[in-house]
């Protein structure tokens, strides 16, 4: 049976140019050439894993790429061939009612149980051989983003007299020409391959994306090039060319000086960026967590040590994984016109913006435009680009977006790696070689701990270095950051020392302990803040209208969207605040939620005036907590634990401003009245029974359910009548979390504690049976313990505590055509932003009120636009279009008269 009988790509559609298929055997030499590339001798990476198992790199490209030539040996199987069935007579015929399996897994079984015993007098037989050559298989034949499943038997797949026949044929042709000496398998030490297994995961994946390419690599149906012709004519060429795009070329990184080649408004570095600027970069994969004050300049002293491990030659890129989409838009904005100056040399370096919303960015879209534009290809040595530059083929998926010199987005997009997704190998690949560069990182919960210790030991296993930054860090958290670190480098755990100090550096190399460094923090981030507590709402609302009328601007952050809501409609029908006020939260239509988010920062942000601010009034949930970069001037906050008290506080008098308002960076200290936090909060020296909190704040009880926690909190701030950071940013944070503390929760809010105690347990216990089992390597029984291998969207990276969907809003049009809710220049844009998050037993009430006339135009749209397939669809019709308004957002139990018509 002739190898060339059998397709490897075919055309969707027929557009009448070019051949209609591309034959297997010239596929497959396509993807092994650009992973003949990709593993160049003379390149870091190559050299890297070839050090890893302790073999040539010229030896690893030649055998590695006979390998990746039959990624796709499955494909000589009929029901593959059945799903473009007659093409071309000089196919093989279709065969229907043959059972139909995906062609990785298929490829990898025919290995195993037809085609290894058919070859041995091509491969030497033997355990040894025999299982180490599957394992390499098995991480091929996985080119599709997972491992391969293991089958039973093949014969129900195939007709076994002409499909294996022909595999074999295809495998002694590739052997006579490309398979090298094989004897080196025999040494590779298994745990050694088993780690390398992961990368050379991702390089197989990346090779079958690009060699797929049908506008590089043409469709070729006729079967009169030889192999060997084939290979040096056309497929090693067209692999140079598409890796001789910018994307893949490796950039030179500038030598570091100071903290003004990336920042030049910096003219006196903070404590931390001096300490950044000096401290000793050994030449080893290392650890930094930084822990300091809001403000103080962390960012700027990360980025320094990103420089100075780049220029020490630890890196060639970075990465950087926020806690939400809004702070990784910030800094995008951020470090967009400060990323180059890492670099220097003709191409630019891409930076990407990571996230689910990413296409949404309008700064972000201009960068890959710009890689459109044939001008804007170099700059000079010392030129620093006004514009981010991101390449088009990087930004069009988050799943290549790691891939990128510099990637800002979601810490989910990293955590993507340590999971069970789909092509999380390839999210692996992309984070090898870089710094990762976590912030906020006190803002997760046990469930992502255990995701984020994971991803720190994988990432120490790749030789990657990591720094974390911090305002609030728990001592057990830190210590269980370091000694995942550790683990993957191979080091002894290490128990922390310093309980009391901050601002504080912890770091970790390969060379002794850890070291820990207690540094100054600058005086203009020095803060007292006064606590009062506000017994009840009527005592709130009373503070907010003299704010109003003072004319100073205030919010209250509630701890649920529905107390949110109705200290928001009490509001409005208070005639001296209701034009004052904003309601901003978490379930709103994204295009409704970025428009508020725009007036809030424009209302109440750094660059903020007195006329802006004057007596309005903002009610919101915590999604001002960490996000946005807020100016209060008077902040009133429902009970939390300390961390989260602290961030909030964070938003209180954030920037130097006058007596009326307006920021002044010239001033001596703030010309405000001393900032006050007022605690709207059960009198914690009141514990009469079990429901201290739940009596007064039964939804806050629901979002933070450990009261012994919230009770700590509030008695310590309380109790202190105020705290003065740094000096108090250690002894608050122990207060709450440290073992210590735990005994003074009152025994009527013990169990409750336990439970929740429980509760976070699961939860952690949840992450580390979610996460890969590494150590297995690159194999489908490394899927966690529930072998749970998915698509990267029906993999959580995180918990939440109400199972929620996502709906979009629709509305219908003059012809009754569904259409967005949302309005946007550009049409895809409004199908996206009139996504919106809600609760699934929400939306499992909503939807009964849908008349069975939109329920089958709702489907009908989801048919027709792909992309829709798996949303919810809300149309917002005449039963149903009280649960939605744009300045009120989503509430299940709005009535058609209350705000529907604002």
């Amino acid at each position: 049976m002739s190898i060339y009988r059998y397709w490897g790509k075919a055309k969707k559609d027929q557009d009448g140019a070019g051949a209609d298929y591309h034959l297997l055997p010239y596929h497959s030499l396509d993807v092994a050439a650009v992973g003949w590339h990709l593993l160049n001798p003379e390149g870091e990476l190559c050299q890297s894993l070839a050090q890893q198992l302790d073999v040539e790199p010229e030896w690893l490209q030649q055998w590695f790429c006979f390998c990746l030539m039959l990624h796709d040996i499955g494909k000589f199987a009929r029901c593959f061939q059945n799903l473009a069935p007659n093409l071309t007579n000089q196919l093989v015929p279709s065969r229907p009612g043959k059972d139909n399996c995906r062609h990785d897994t298929l490829g990898f079984a025919l290995w195993q149980k037809g085609l290894y015993r058919r070859l041995l007098d091509i491969f030497p037989s033997g355990k040894v051989y025999e299982g180490t050559i599957e394992d390499w298989l098995r991480v091929v034949c996985g080119h599709h983003g997972v491992p391969p499943q293991n089958l039973r038997a093949i014969k129900n797949y195939l007709v076994p007299e002409e499909d294996i026949p022909a595999a074999e044929a295809f495998v002694r042709t590739l052997a006579e020409h490309w398979l090298p000496d094989i004897t080196p398998l025999a040494n590779i030490n298994e745990e050694s391959f088993t780690k390398a297994s992961w990368q050379l995961a991702g390089i197989t994946v990346l090779a079958d994306w690009l060699g797929s390419n049908k506008d590089i690599f043409k469709y070729c149906s006729k079967p009169d090039i030889p192999l060997k012709n084939y290979w040096q004519s056309t497929a090693l060429p067209a692999a140079a060319s598409v890796l001789a795009k910018n994307e893949y070329q490796p950039k030179a990184i500038r030598p570091f000086s100071s903290i003004t080649q990336q920042f030049e408004f910096i003219h006196k570095p903070t404590p931390l960026q001096a300490f950044a600027e000096t401290v000793e970069i050994p030449q080893s994969p290392q650890l930094f967590i930084l822990e300091d004050v809001t403000g103080a300049g962390k960012t700027e002293a990360a980025m320094v040590l990103v420089h100075r491990l780049m220029s020490a030659g630890l890196a060639a890129g970075l990465y950087v994984g926020l806690p939400t989409m809004a702070t990784a838009n910030g800094m995008y904005q951020r470090l967009s016109e400060s990323y180059q100056a890492l670099f220097q040399g003709e191409i630019k370096p891409s930076l990407v913006l990571a996230h689910g919303a990413s296409k949404l960015s309008e700064a972000f879209q201009e960068s890959v435009q710009l890689s459109e534009q044939p001008t804007d290809r170099s700059y000079q040595k010392d030129e620093k680009s006004a514009t981010a530059y991101c390449n088009k083929w990087l930004a069009d998926s988050r799943k290549k977006a790691l891939l990128a010199d510099v990637g800002i987005g979601t810490i989910d997009q990293a955590l993507l790696a340590v999971l069970p997704a789909r092509h999380q190998s390839l999210r692996m690949l992309g984070l090898r070689n870089k710094v990762l560069l976590l912030d906020e990182v006190h803002a997760y919960d046990p469930y992502m701990r255990q995701l984020l210790s994971a991803l720190l030991r994988t990432h120490a296993a790749q030789g990657g270095s990591v720094i974390l930054l911090s305002a609030t860090l728990p001592q057990q958290f830190r210590y269980e950051l370091l000694n995942a670190y550790r683990c993957g480098r191979g080091l002894p755990s290490h128990t922390l020392q310093n309980t009391k100090g901050y601002p504080l550096v912890t770091r970790s190399t390969d060379q002794g302990h850890p070291d820990e460094k207690v540094v100054a923090t600058r005086k203009s981030v020095k803060r007292t803040v006064k606590i009062k507590r506000v017994a009840h709402i009527d005592a709130a609302i009373q503070l907010i209208c003299n704010a109003v009328k003072e004319k100073q601007c205030i919010c209250w952050i509630r701890n649920s969207i529905k107390d949110a809501r109705e200290i928001y409609h009490q509001l409005q029908n208070n005639a001296a605040v209701s034009k004052k006020v904003t309601l901003f939260h978490s379930r709103f239509a994204m295009g409704d939620r970025q428009v508020i988010e725009q007036d809030v920062l424009h209302r109440f942000g750094r660059e903020s005036t007195a006329e802006q601010r004057a007596s309005q009034v903002l009610i919101a949930t915590q999604v001002v907590e960490q996000s946005l970069d807020l100016d209060f001037d008077i902040l009133i906050s429902d009970p939390a634990p300390v961390d989260l008290i602290i961030q909030r506080a964070g938003r209180l008098q954030r920037h130097m401003r006058d007596q009326h308002g307006n920021k002044n960076d010239n001033l001596p200290k703030d010309q405000r009245s001393e900032p006050c936090l007022y605690l709207h909060t059960p009198d914690p020296e009141e514990v009469d029974n079990e429901q201290w909190l739940q009596a007064t704040l039964p939804r806050t009880q629901s979002v933070y359910p450990h009261v012994g926690q919230v009770w700590l909190t509030m008695k310590l701030l309380l109790q202190k009548k105020g705290f003065t950071m740094p000096e108090d940013a250690r002894d608050l944070i122990e207060g709450v979390y440290g073992s210590k503390a735990q005994e003074k929760i009152p025994v009527l809010l013990q169990q409750q504690s336990n439970s929740a105690e429980a509760d976070d347990s699961a939860r952690g216990n949840m992450g580390r049976f979610n996460c890969l089992e590494l150590e297995l390597g690159y194999n489908w029984d490394s899927g966690g313990a529930a072998n749970g291998w998915d698509e990267d969207t029906n993999i959580p990276t995180r918990l939440n505590e109400r199972e929620t969907v996502t709906a979009l809003l629709v509305i219908p049009d003059a012809q009754d055509n569904l259409m967005p809710w949302a309005k946007s220049e550009i049409w895809e844009h409004r199908w996206l932003l009139s996504q919106i998050q809600l609760p699934q037993i929400e939306w499992e009430q909503a939807q009964t009120f849908i008349p069975p006339q939109w329920q089958s135009a709702a489907e009908i749209l989801k048919k027709n636009n792909r992309a829709l397939k798996y949303l919810y669809i809300l149309p917002l019709v005449e039963e149903t279009k009280h649960f939605y308004c744009a300045k009120g957002g989503w509430d299940l139990q709005r009535k058609s008269n209350d705000e529907s018509n604002q």
